[in-house]
């Protein structure tokens, strides 16, 4: 690759970048928004992770989690979240 091509893969790059960090910041704001829903947030949720989970495999030079890999974990997260809350309202 001559210099040229790289500058132009780096722009790309950070242009990117740039449309995934608005795209969270737009996350963010859903995420505030009053009367959406649970479903509707828990998907405002996930896709703010995968967002997360992109920035930092196009940022970054070591491993990330795969789509799967990503998705097992925020499960298992939620379901720790639901067992917790559950046994939390059973002692009431």
């Amino acid at each position: 690759m001559n210099p040229g091509e790289i500058q132009l893969i780096q722009n790309q790059r950070q242009a990117l970048l740039g449309q995934l960090a608005a795209a969270e910041g737009a996350l963010r704001a859903g995420l505030r928004t009053r009367g959406i829903g649970d479903t509707a947030r828990a998907h405002l949720e996930r896709a703010q992770a995968h967002i997360a989970e992109a920035y930092i495999a196009i940022n970054e030079s070591k491993l990330v989690r795969t789509v799967p890999q990503l998705v097992d974990d925020l499960t298992r997260i939620h379901q720790v979240l639901d067992d917790m809350q559950r046994r939390k309202s059973q002692r009431i």
